[in-house]
């Protein structure tokens, strides 16, 4: 059974860093997913796709797969530049400005 080891990545809607630190573990389905004709529901046979385990460390997601005789791929995340910009939303109001502030 092949599992995908990852650190997942931030949430698009918001600028937050949250649920990022752990590493997931998914399984890759065994089998395709059916499509029901009279409802058109998906459904699959495969319960270990439902499965996602959490992690504090890669290490610890490597040694587990490896206990458990797992085939693995180890996906390493996109680092992200940190964006500092000089000032803030503060300094917009600052009244020490060279300049005037207006629209």
């Amino acid at each position: 059974m092949r599992a995908r080891i990852y650190q997942p990545a931030r949430n698009a809607m918001q600028s937050g860093q949250g649920k990022t630190k752990h590493w997931l573990l998914d399984y890759a389905p065994a089998s395709a997913r059916d499509i029901d004709p009279l409802m058109g529901w998906t459904s699959s046979n495969d319960t270990q796709a439902q499965v996602r385990m959490s992690f504090d460390s890669k290490e610890a997601a490597v040694a587990y797969a490896d206990h458990h005789g797992l085939d693995y791929v180890v996906q390493e995340p996109k680092t992200r530049a940190p964006v500092v910009r000089p000032g803030g939303y503060g300094e917009n109001f600052a009244t020490n400005r060279r300049e005037p502030w207006s629209h």
